[in-house]
């Protein structure tokens, strides 16, 4: 079934042409990632679909029965809400339904009226709407439902908006880069959320795990032209090299017989025939393939990095608290030579705090940081860069010298550099704030790394960069011979760039991993499970004070001890997996994802089970 159609759309700003007759389709249960360039026009083609945008030219035809929602990178709520408020300000099916329920209960005598909103709540199944949309929330790490929209963070108001539209269960969900602004865990249970759920989306995203696991389907617009690839992240880039490899040899063909009929043009008499005329026709075209260049290019910089002497960085016994968050307690760690450590731990341990002690513009409470004379810091924080009025490209390079000098006496010019970073020369020329959030990033980073560090520290560099600069800073990065430090929740990136992680446990405990994120996440999942909460549970609950439960919770309170009992079976079946000595890799990825996935729905639904049971009447 076809959900939208999008005919021949074209969209341009001023002079600048983003993309020109552009046309796909999105079919029921498809999983689409949009892969582009920043800057070629991904959020304007989201924002098109969405209907918050028009094209200048062609035309989206939408089915008209499908509800469609979307997820921005900018969330408009009414900040006089509460969370749970603005979750019931929504338009969802399921709350009047639950409204005519309780009506029906405040009128008894009404039977007939009774029945049919018992059987609508049966229908819709409405019972457990109030456990579904908690159990969201709080895997969004959104728990105190009381808390007002307008103290929420930039980041807590773009996972209010993602919970909304998964506890709405639009027919299609188009995403504007779903996974910023959530942590790991966050976003391995979206990915487990979406590989499960029957659900249409398009979106797009530059986790490229979340590409390989989630997306059945990839489009890429490439230099105007849309190509189609029907199958995950590790099928496009088999494909998309074929496609290259192709395009590079016609290139190379064209080059060739453009040669021969230039010669041809050359040598014609002025007086035309009509066969000459059309192999004139001919020539042009053949001119215009000859003269096809792609504009990537790989980041071969070579900087002339300052030597690191003997010692580098040294962290004795710190500590530090924001109040009653402890964010280090007593940590130590003598980095050594070319170490590349990536730090990962949940929204709010401290992760950037610790960037922040380690460069000096946060001071400690406790302990010292010793940083050696030779060490010189690159750090690319979350702020990104600062825009001045009417400055260019080229001139914010600039500011940092006219060349910049490579190993071995070279040099490169700065608007040499800016087209090893994918701006070409008439982009150079553009202005700063015209750019779009991704490209603005890139040319941070540039301004990061040619101030020539020798310890990098990138504090979630991946954010709005498109898949292709990623590639082109990962190649840098691997070349790079001064010491780095990442923090990053693209799982991909850390596990290309990184040797080993600090971990951070919250209260202050930083755990050293030896090893990349796909390791520490095959260690985390073969540890042995935590004891069942349920016996605890049972025993909390008979020494507390009970109360007469409603008819809805009585209800929900039976269907969770089967669930529980479901889920613990499920569990223990997962984990008798493990045992064997015989299944590879892959499935043990696979399977570990389950595993949480079943682990965290069963604490979830434990802790209601033990929140009803206290309520219980003898």
């Amino acid at each position: 079934m076809n959900y939208l159609s999008v005919e021949n759309i074209s969209k341009s700003y001023g002079e600048r042409t983003l993309f020109q007759d552009i046309s796909f389709g999105i079919n029921k249960n498809q999983k689409i990632a949009f892969v582009a360039k920043n800057g070629t026009g991904k959020t304007s083609i989201l924002n098109i679909l969405a209907g918050k945008d028009t094209p200048d030219s062609g035309q989206v035809i939408q089915r008209k029965e499908i509800h469609v929602a979307y997820l921005s990178q900018s969330q408009d709520f009414d900040t006089s809400l509460t969370i749970e408020e603005t979750i019931f300000a929504t338009e969802n099916k399921i709350l009047p339904i639950i409204k005519q329920y309780d009506d029906a209960l405040k009128n008894p005598d009404d039977s007939e009226n009774y029945q049919r909103a018992f059987e609508l709540m049966e229908h819709h199944n409405a019972w457990d709407f109030e456990t579904q949309y908690k159990f969201i929330l709080s895997k969004l790490k959104l728990n105190d439902l009381s808390q007002k929209v307008e103290i929420l963070s930039g980041g807590q108001k773009k996972r209010l908006g993602l919970a909304i539209l998964l506890i709405n269960k639009p027919d299609l969900l188009i995403l504007d880069e779903p996974t910023n602004h959530l942590d790991l865990e966050m976003i391995e249970w979206l990915e487990a959320f979406f590989k499960k759920e029957k659900i249409t989306l398009f979106m797009v995203t530059h986790d490229r795990y979340f590409l390989e696991r989630v997306c059945n389907e990839i489009i890429e617009l490439d230099q105007g032209q849309l190509y189609k690839y029907k199958g995950n992240y590790s099928y496009y880039l088999e494909k998309r090299e074929e496609r290259l490899s192709q395009e590079s040899s016609s290139v190379e063909k064209a080059k060739n017989l453009f040669k021969k009929e230039l010669d041809w043009m050359r040598r014609q008499p002025k007086a035309r025939t009509t066969k000459s005329k059309s192999r004139i026709d001919d020539f042009y075209e053949i001119k215009q393939k000859a003269k096809k260049r792609r504009q990537d290019h790989t980041v071969q910089l070579e900087i002339n990095m300052e030597r690191l002497g003997s010692k580098i960085v040294e962290l004795h016994n710190l500590k530090k608290a924001f109040g009653n968050l402890t964010i280090l307690n007593g940590f130590d760690y003598v980095f050594k030579k070319r170490e590349r450590i990536g730090i990962i731990g949940k929204n709010g341990t401290g992760k950037s705090s610790f960037l922040n002690i380690l460069t000096g513009s946060e001071p400690v409470d406790g302990g010292k940081v010793v940083i050696g004379e030779t060490v010189k810091f690159g750090y690319y924080t979350q702020r990104g860069i600062q825009i001045k009025e009417g400055q260019k490209v080229i001139e914010v390079i600039k500011e940092f010298g006219e060349y910049i000098p490579l190993t071995k006496g070279r040099k490169i010019s700065a608007s040499q550099l800016l087209e090893r970073f994918l701006f070409d020369r008439k982009k150079q020329y553009d202005f700063v704030e015209k750019l779009s959030g991704g490209e603005q990033k890139r040319l941070y980073l540039c301004t990061v790394l040619i101030q020539n560090p020798n310890f990098l520290i990138l504090d979630e560099p991946t954010n709005d960069l498109d898949i292709i600069t990623l590639n082109v800073l990962e190649s840098f990065l691997l070349d790079y011979p001064g010491n780095l430090i990442v923090v990053s929740h693209d799982r991909y990136f850390m596990d290309k760039i990184v040797d080993s992680l600090f971990v951070f446990r919250g209260d202050g405990v930083i755990e050293n991993f030896p090893g990349n994120y796909s390791d520490f996440r095959i260690y985390e999942d073969s540890k042995p499970p935590e004891p069942s909460v349920k016996k605890s549970v049972q025993k909390i609950a008979s020494q507390s004070p009970k109360s007469k439960l409603s008819y809805l919770e009585k209800r929900e309170y039976g269907k969770l001890e089967v669930d529980i009992e479901k889920l613990g079976k499920k569990k223990k079946e997962l984990e008798s997996f493990f045992s064997n000595p015989d299944i590879t890799s892959e499935e043990v990825d696979k399977k570990s994802f389950e595993l949480q996935e079943v682990i965290s729905l069963l604490e979830e639904k434990e802790e209601r089970w033990l929140e009803l049971s206290m309520k219980l009447d003898d």
